[in-house]
């Protein structure tokens, strides 16, 4: 008789999940972006925004919660109520960097958050400005060699992919900078702006100052070269053999929402993918759409855990 009664509730359970995610959504969704507003992860969050809402015929609402990496907006979604209705915009670096340089995090990216679709593949491309900055990528790691330790770049925060991706490139160029750490890609790239810093591995928001001549691309951060500028050579091209900093940045739900939940906003987001609008804006970034299945998308993340762990290793990466 008891267990009649277990086996009686677990599928009321069930029945009342599987209603409860045909009739979500019935009140606005909150997206939450990890980082400052102006980087990648915000301008991606925004690309999806309007269509998300069009085909959920709910508002969708963009939050700010930048720091640490990315961490106090990843926890704030991880401890939200798995209601379907709190979502987390990142970069893939939360789950795949952040548990290699935190000594102590608060919570557990890969247990306590659910990937739910990816959005964009994220190119790193190297941009210096124009006034001062060398003219190729040859020039470029002469000037490093001729300064050691004297130039300085900046990054979103240390160990964020950019950062990973200068360090990967000193590594395998034999050189030294000073890495300068900002809360988010947009302070990093005013700051590139203002002479502050000499270089960046930019995720795509310096495109339309490459395109007004303020700054010059060096080189993509890529296994293949950008749609976006075909005629950038790859790091892999300029000699650093196998050179591959990409990210992905996607969508993750806190643990316990209802996978039917997660497979149709999968699918919704896919959609949006697929929309020429949607490609467009997100491409004018210098950004790839990038549609997966959510296994798909935490097969990625474990991989570029083990990917990226490696070079924090070799470089003793710590977060600040």
């Amino acid at each position: 008789m008891n267990m009649l009664k277990i086996f009686a509730a677990t599928a009321l359970c069930v029945v009342s999940a599987s209603a409860a995610a045909q009739d979500w959504p019935r009140q606005p969704i909150k997206l939450v972006v990890n980082f400052a507003p102006g980087g990648a992860a915000d301008l991606l969050a925004r690309s999806i925004e309007q269509p998300l809402q069009q085909a959920l015929g709910q508002p969708v609402v963009v939050e700010n919660k930048g720091g640490a990496g990315g961490n106090i907006g990843g926890k704030a979604v991880a401890d939200a109520a798995p209601d379907g209705y709190t979502f987390l915009m990142s970069s893939g670096g939360m789950v795949s960097i952040n548990p290699h340089i935190y000594t102590s995090m608060s919570f557990d990216p890969a247990k306590d958050l659910v990937p739910v679709a990816s959005v964009a593949r994220v190119p790193f491309y190297l941009v210096v400005r124009t006034d001062t900055g060398p003219k190729d990528f040859r020039a470029f790691v002469a000037d490093l060699k001729s300064n050691p330790g004297k130039r300085t770049f900046g990054s979103p925060g240390n160990g964020s992919s950019p950062h990973l991706a200068g360090e990967m490139m000193m590594r395998d160029t034999s050189t030294t900078a000073i890495h300068v750490p900002y809360r988010g890609a947009g302070p990093a790239l005013t700051e590139l702006l203002g002479g502050q810093i000499d270089f960046l591995f930019d995720p795509g928001i310096a495109i339309q100052y490459v395109k007004a001549g303020k700054l010059r691309m060096l080189a993509v951060a890529s296994p293949k070269r950008s749609p976006q500028f075909p005629d950038v050579p790859t790091l892999d091209e300029s000699g650093l053999k196998g050179f591959d900093a990409d990210a992905v940045f996607g969508v993750y739900a806190p643990k316990g929402t209802p996978a039917a939940i997660v497979t149709r906003l999968n699918a919704e987001i896919n959609r949006a993918l697929a929309n020429a609008g949607t490609q467009e804006r997100i491409l004018a970034m210098g950004n790839i759409p990038e549609p997966m299945t959510p296994q798909a998308f935490r097969d990625k993340g474990l991989k570029d855990y083990e990917r990226m762990g490696a070079i924090i290793r070799d470089k003793n990466i710590q977060s600040n």
